[in-house]
């Protein structure tokens, strides 16, 4: 890492213009691909799976997304005339766009299907739009081209709105408000901590560098593999965190470096041969905890695993490459005019731990038994509400209210039943008239099924070997009570009706096809849990050569992770605070959210056990002493950890602002996270336990030690301090024991 930072300080403008190269290359390649992102859920070999690919063999029209226009009239009704010709105009239009396959009226054929399409009291009416292609494949402007189309017929009167997968598209903010917020509340902070612009700012620009890098190349990733719509976004949110925390401690020992008396190139080789190790450790324990996901084996969270973790690297690289060379630019200037003119008159001085930091540290060491206790019932209340956790769909009930696509939604449930907004669909081959005749009968059975309000008449393909109906739940998409319906149907009715015949009915659907995405992932839960916490306390083994150590940190991630669901849980499932915030009302958790999150919390929470254990490590090797190294390791990394902390809570929750939930959800679970695990956990819980636990905190089975590899955090002299400590140690335990023996003898 020294030879490393040497030659980046050396060649400073070489490594700035690389980096410069680098994102403006992968910048113009992802102008010019253009994006190609995918949310595609599916599962393969789930029953909507088998649904889904049952219809696009027997239906490919029904292959595109469906999404509607809705329109709603306060006096008079939907059929007045002048409202039916400028509907139907606004219909028209709509059908000649690009990528549109059909529009179905109310407005035609109203004695068939188009009558379900009008509400009893004539007051709300829709149209279904399908597009020639899955929403995952539609773009925004196609989009927004059928909202213009469809809202250009709205008057004083008249109500149009539009929900739907493909329309949801047009909500994405294009605009950039949460990351600005973000880094101007993170340079503040910088700039209070620092009392140094230029100090403040190099974190800033190494962060922006490697995370706009980062984002032109996750653009790029999304043609060669799966990736969801919201991986930039949550790679941006994970890069400005870590990449500017990750810099801030970097800066931090570098500014010591020069207090101390050392030259600007003595000072960046030093804090990137220490503090730099630690960058690098902690971005491998986010990467791995991230690529945990791939065990998964789901098409969907590789390309989000995948993304992130690019994002990650790219951070790193810039923090021991970047940073140093533009530490050099500075030179001095890293400190404040107070601290530089300190420096001129009175000379180097040796940093001492002082103020709140210091003492908070020695107040820890003499009450552990106490102040853990409080930790303890802070964590626990906290994660209560995970207990209550529920996976499953969000429907766009749950968009804010000023969304055209939650209009849409209120507008069809209160004319025709939340149900109508997520209809569950049916699908099986048929053979032979004894099938024909067991579905055509079907259809009074399920009306009979508790939890169904209404049928739709069974339809058959062109060659009569497939068939389909639509059944519509009492309940929203994203209520318990469809969701029971689905399982009710799958395992109690349809079985049934399939007895004697050679129907295999498969349910398909919004609800059905996340509710099976659900079961997959918790299925798969224990085992992605236990293979991330395990490789997170191998690497912590090796670096700390240490039991207790790596079994204390997941203890503390665990805790942090089911804090921040406790959170989640309070306000996007119990929706405490959801409606002021403008993140719509309760609804269930996506069930990608907790692998996802998991996945990065864990390694979120790895980086501060690594930076406090890192330099009580260091103290520990020295001088062999345990109260001395937790007291002054705690004194030394309380307050950049704190001020790391502060930065970290400020993007993520400025990310709130996106508009997104799904984006929205990850802020809040990571801000919850990072403040819990900053002022609660690494400075009062993890210094309390490593007091009571005294020497132990160290231990490790010396035949366990020869058999380890090494992987150091710590620089290389500290390395030979603590080898020649354990000599001195050995010699004397020998000498000792030779003393007893001559006695005894």
């Amino acid at each position: 890492m020294a030879a490393l930072a040497r030659w980046c300080v050396r060649h400073r403008l070489v490594v700035v213009l690389l980096w410069l190269l680098a994102f403006g290359g992968v910048t113009a390649a992802a102008s010019v691909t253009g994006s190609a992102y995918s949310n595609d859920y599916e599962v393969p070999g789930t029953d909507s799976a088998r649904a889904t690919q049952l219809l696009k063999e027997g239906f490919p029209g029904l292959g595109g997304d469906s999404d509607t226009v809705v329109w709603h009239t306060t006096s008079g009704t939907v059929r007045a005339p002048d409202v039916e010709q400028t509907m139907t105009r606004a219909l028209d239009k709509i059908a000649a766009l690009p990528q549109v396959a059909s529009v179905t009226s109310p407005y035609k054929d109203q004695d068939a299907q188009g009558s379900d399409q009008i509400s009893p009291d004539g007051h709300t009416a829709y149209a279904t739009v399908t597009f020639t292609r899955p929403s995952q494949d539609i773009t925004k402007p196609q989009a927004e081209a059928v909202v213009e189309a469809a809202k250009a017929a709205g008057t004083g009167g008249l109500q149009v709105e539009l929900g739907g997968s493909a329309i949801s598209l047009t909500a994405a903010s294009g605009d950039h408000t949460a990351e600005v917020v973000g880094v101007l509340v993170a340079a503040g902070v910088l700039l209070i901590a620092f009392g140094s612009l230029a100090a403040a700012v190099l974190p800033i620009a190494t962060a922006l560098l490697s995370v706009g890098t980062a984002h032109a190349a996750v653009g790029l990733l999304g043609h060669a593999m799966t990736v969801a719509d919201f991986a930039p976004m949550l790679g941006m949110l994970i890069g400005l965190g870590v990449g500017i925390d990750y810099a801030l401690f970097i800066v931090t020992r570098h500014r010591r470096g020069l207090k101390r008396g050392l030259s600007s190139t003595e000072a960046v080789t030093n804090a990137v041969a220490t503090t730099g190790r630690a960058v690098v450790f902690a971005g491998a324990t986010v990467c791995i905890a991230l690529l945990g996901m791939l065990i998964l084996r789901l098409g969907f969270l590789n390309g989000v695993a995948v993304a992130a973790s690019l994002t990650v690297v790219l951070t790193v690289a810039a923090s021991v490459t970047l940073l140093p060379a533009l530490l050099s630019f500075i030179g001095p200037r890293a400190l404040s005019r107070r601290e530089r003119r300190r420096l001129a008159e009175h000379g180097p001085e040796p940093e001492v731990p002082t103020g709140f930091a210091a003492r908070w540290s020695a107040f820890v060491e003499r009450h552990p038994k106490a102040l853990g206790l409080v930790a303890l019932a802070v964590v626990t209340v906290l994660a209560l509400p995970t207990l209550s956790l529920r996976l499953g769909t969000s429907d766009q009930g749950n968009d804010p209210r000023t969304a055209t696509t939650r209009k849409a939604y209120d507008l069809v449930a209160e004319g025709f039943g939340p149900g109508v907004n997520g209809p569950l669909t049916l699908v099986t081959r048929v053979e032979g008239a004894e099938g024909r005749l067991a579905l055509d009968n079907l259809d009074t059975t399920l009306r009979a099924t508790e939890g169904v309000v209404a049928v739709t008449p069974v339809t058959y393909n062109s060659g009569g070997t497939m068939a389909y109906l639509n059944v519509v739940p009492d309940s929203a998409p994203q209520s318990q009570r469809t969701s029971d319906l689905v399982h009710r149907l799958r395992t109690d009715v349809l079985p049934r009706a399939e007895t004697g015949t050679t129907l295999d009915l498969h349910v398909g659907g919004v609800t059905a096809g996340y509710d099976d995405f659900a079961g997959v992932i918790i299925g798969r839960l224990p085992l992605f849990v236990g293979v991330v916490v395990g490789l997170g306390c191998v690497l912590l083994l090796l670096a700390f050569r240490s039991l207790g150590i790596p079994l204390k940190a997941a203890a503390m991630n665990i805790a942090a992770v089911a804090a921040a669901f406790g959170v989640v849980v309070t306000i996007f499932q119990w929706g405490w605070g959801s409606e002021f915030l403008g993140l719509g009302r309760e609804g269930p958790i996506e069930p990608f959210l907790p692998v996802i999150m998991v996945s990065v919390l864990f390694g979120l929470s790895m980086d501060y056990q690594v930076f406090l254990v890192s330099r009580m490590y260091e103290e520990w090797l020295e001088t062999g002493d345990n109260r001395r190294a937790v007291r002054v390791g705690l004194a030394e990394t309380s307050r950049v950890i704190n001020s790391a902390a502060v930065i970290m809570i400020s993007v993520f929750l400025a990310f709130v602002l996106s508009g997104d939930r799904v984006i929205a959800m990850f802020g809040i679970a990571l801000a919850s996270a990072v403040a819990l695990d900053a002022f609660v956990l690494r400075t009062l819980l993890v210094p309390a336990l490593m007091h009571m636990l005294g020497r132990a905190n160290w231990w490790l089975p010396r035949r366990l030690d020869r058999v380890l590899p090494r992987i150091s955090i710590e620089p290389p002299e500290c390395r030979a301090a603590h080898e020649r400590l354990t000599d001195v140690v050995d010699a004397l335990t020998k000498e000792t024991q030779r003393d007893v023996r001559d006695t005894s003898g």
